[in-house]
């Protein structure tokens, strides 16, 4: 339930009513969420704090939304990258043309591996790659 009175803002206690079934598998990946108007009424909160709780699952990397609606992100097949002593990896949120290009859902970061002699950066995805050393 949703208490105003606690001090924590709404939109977080909504995201983490719906967060907690997105972690326990009751809402699959590729499940749809409730449209918001189910949630500004079971709940009784304006449809501002519905999409605030909304944009902050998403930028957890827990949803994705598109016109339709929102849904449980489906998780994507991870890849190995071994890293050796010659490369510099870092972190960072990709660019829109970035998640355009490489298909990254909000919220998700890429690597951003440069390894000796190579002239450009490779641009992983956080989500779908595992850094192991060699």
């Amino acid at each position: 339930m949703i208490n105003p009175g606690t001090g924590v803002p709404v939109y977080r206690q909504l995201a983490d009513l719906i967060r907690r079934p997105i972690e326990t598998g009751q809402l699959r990946p590729g499940q749809r969420l409730r449209a918001e108007p189910d949630y500004m009424h079971e709940y009784g909160i304006s449809r501002t704090s519905v999409r605030q709780a909304i944009a902050m699952l998403r930028s957890e990397g827990l949803i994705t939304t598109t016109r339709r609606g929102s849904r449980v992100r489906v998780e994507q097949d991870i890849a190995e990258v071994v890293i050796g002593t010659d490369t510099r990896v870092t972190t960072r949120m990709p660019t829109a043309e970035e998640r355009q290009m490489y298909g990254i859902a909000e919220g998700v970061p890429v690597f951003v591996v440069q390894r000796d002699g190579q002239d450009e950066p490779e641009i992983l995805p956080g989500d779908r790659t595992a850094l192991i050393g060699d």
